[in-house]
């Protein structure tokens, strides 16, 4: 089995679009739907070897998960891959504040394979 994934989306479907996805590749996956969902999973379980984070999860959101995860020195070493519809457009920000790489939803099956894969 692969190093374990953290999946962190608020959409129950592409949730489990994307766990079977992965799960499919043989990686663990874990999932939380916001990002205190997802603080509080990181805290508790054995660090995964990347976050697949949606930036625009409902409160808090996928900004301040990212703001928080910086601030903890425990929790800023694990890579965190940002999902957003604007894609391109936000991926200055989502690196300032920590982010490891920024892919645009809807996620292209092939890219997220790759990209996940150099995490391994």
């Amino acid at each position: 089995m692969h190093a374990s994934i953290l999946v962190v989306e608020d959409d129950a479907d592409t949730c489990a679009q994307l766990a079977t996805l992965l799960e499919g590749e043989g990686y663990a996956v874990g999932t939380a739907t916001d990002g205190y969902a997802a603080l509080t999973w990181l805290r508790t379980h054995p660090a995964p070897r990347l976050v697949l984070l949606n930036l625009a999860l409902s409160a808090p959101d996928g900004w301040q998960f990212l703001t928080a995860r910086r601030a903890d020195a425990a929790l800023a070493r694990v890579p965190v891959i940002a999902l957003s519809a604007a894609g391109p457009a936000l991926r200055p920000a989502a690196l300032a504040l920590g982010a490891d790489d920024v892919l645009a939803k809807p996620v292209d099956r092939d890219a997220l394979l790759v990209t996940v894969a150099r995490y391994r």
